[in-house]
């Protein structure tokens, strides 16, 4: 299909434009196709050769409009590090339109770093080339880990200069995902006291993505109640692959349950629950370990936000289950990871087990994955992965109590560790692998390495030996890399 073809609808665009502004991208001059993902394309049934294109690379940097495009910015606000904020919005994020697959999977294309929009509160509406290279290599890396997450297509570049700390280029991500929703679309309207554009936004949200709900007589609270179940299973998944989001403030935060918006976010090395990825976060607000909880918080503000459509007692209800999903789902992927049935031995071998990486600092993902070769009847078998701690004696007391448990369990070590290698990567993307690929494009204008960070962490469960050295722990300059809310 050519990408001329597509047929460009927008829904959202059907709103009132209380919810949104209409606005075209601003152009860049002379773009280039920097890096794409095959499997991105495919979502829209897009051959790769479509995307070298001239034609295509200027639509993608927003230098023309297809036919059936309907630009515009969305408006919403959000509590940022605790504090409400009035209006937010995209405020350098430009939607295109949907495209439906053949398969009839609706996909918002959106462009991030488009220029000014209506909410863009005196910034230039730009992306760099920087952040642009990580938002796309983390956005596929995550889907190949099977967490929800929106999906990167492609980065355009120029040479057009953005100014941040220093001068650096321009660049545009083009975003896929079924909505762009979040949070903080309902909180604006509740600030404002704005109950039927409460209503009408929910109503849209449930008829498009939510049908199941639309038969029942009151469809609100269970819709919260749905929201909150998907924000408790993506909790789970973040926690358990060991991914740090950064900003987790509720305009942040998807209706559907997906990764959104990457900014100052960071994979775990050593495992360390106060591990803080982003620089600009002082106080610890959104450290690793506080992630879970700070989804339920921004899940009582979207209940808040909900609740002129149901009591107060109502959307209190529909979000109490999130502790026990949350539990129920982390649960069930960690002793996956570790290969043992979750039943009353399971969790605290998995909480000890943390806690002996945490004070130990031994590198989270190496650990899960040479756990997965466990000899349940040497130690003298294990020792790749006893050599990673200092008390080894504390080691060796784990390990026995690990070692009888999956005895118990019975035979099939290699059954299980099959099973594991399937849910515990080798490769994950680790800042310094990013900013490697960052440096090289940015002072070289060499993309390659782009490329391969994509193709590797694209199958981040096989062994890929001709790779190892990507699996390896981070050199020691990589402990100053700093990420912020401006990367």
């Amino acid at each position: 299909m050519k990408f001329e073809s597509l047929t460009f609808d927008n829904g959202f665009a059907r709103l009132p434009e209380a919810y949104y502004s209409r606005v075209c991208p601003t152009p860049v001059p002379d773009p280039y196709l920097v890096c794409y993902s095959p499997e991105a394309l495919a979502l829209l049934d897009l051959d790769e050769r479509e995307i070298t294109r001239p034609e295509v690379i200027e639509t993608l940097a927003g230098n023309r409009l297809l036919p059936g495009m309907d630009a515009i910015a969305a408006l919403y606000a959000g509590h940022q590090f605790g504090h409400y904020v009035p209006q937010l919005g995209d405020g350098r994020a430009i939607l295109l339109g949907e495209v439906k697959n053949a398969a009839g999977a609706g996909w918002e294309m959106q462009l991030k770093g488009a220029g000014r929009t209506p909410y863009s509160r005196g910034g230039d509406g730009r992306a760099v080339l920087r952040s642009s290279i990580r938002e796309f290599l983390c956005s596929e890396a995550m889907h190949a880990l099977g967490v929800p997450t929106t999906r990167a297509l492609a980065i355009i570049g120029s040479d057009h200069p953005v100014y941040r700390e220093d001068e650096e280029t321009a660049a545009l991500v083009t975003r896929l995902a079924p909505s762009f929703v979040r949070f903080g679309s309902f909180e604006v309207f509740y600030y404002r006291n704005q109950v039927e554009s409460i209503r009408h936004l929910a109503d849209y949200v449930i008829a498009r993505y939510y049908p199941e709900l639309k038969g029942l007589a009151d469809p609100y609270p269970e819709f919260l109640r749905q929201v909150a179940l998907r924000t408790a299973d993506l909790m789970a998944q973040w926690q358990a692959v060991g991914f740090s989001h950064g900003v987790m403030n509720t305009d942040n935060m998807s209706i559907l349950g997906l990764t959104l918006d990457y900014g100052p976010f960071g994979f775990l090395d050593a495992f360390d629950p106060d591990y803080i990825c982003n620089h600009s976060d002082t106080g610890g607000r959104y450290a690793f370990g506080q992630q879970p909880d700070v989804g339920a918080w921004n899940l009582t503000k979207l209940a808040q936000a909900l609740v002129p459509l149901m009591s107060v007692e109502t959307a209190s209800s529909a979000i109490a289950e999130y502790p026990q999903a949350f539990g129920r789902a982390y649960l069930e992927r960690m002793a996956a990871k570790f290969g043992l049935a979750t039943g009353s031995d399971a969790p605290p071998l998995i909480m000890d087990a943390l806690q002996l990486l945490a004070q130990n600092r031994v590198d989270y993902t190496i650990f899960m994955r040479r756990l997965c070769d466990f000899d349940s009847s040497a130690g003298a078998g294990n020792a790749p992965l006893r050599d990673l701690f200092l008390d080894r004696a504390a080691f060796d007391a784990w390990a026995a109590r690990y070692a009888a448990a999956l005895r118990q369990q019975g035979p099939g070590a290699a059954e299980r560790g099959a099973a594991m290698r399937r849910v515990n990567p080798k490769y994950i993307l680790r800042n310094h692998l990013a900013e490697i690929a960052i440096r090289r494009a940015a002072d070289e204008r060499d993309y390659s390495e782009i490329k391969r960070l994509h193709a590797l962490l694209a199958r981040p469960f096989d062994e890929q030996p001709e790779c190892d050295s990507y699996a390896a722990e981070p050199p020691e300059w990589a402990r100053k890399i700093e990420v912020s809310c401006s990367s």
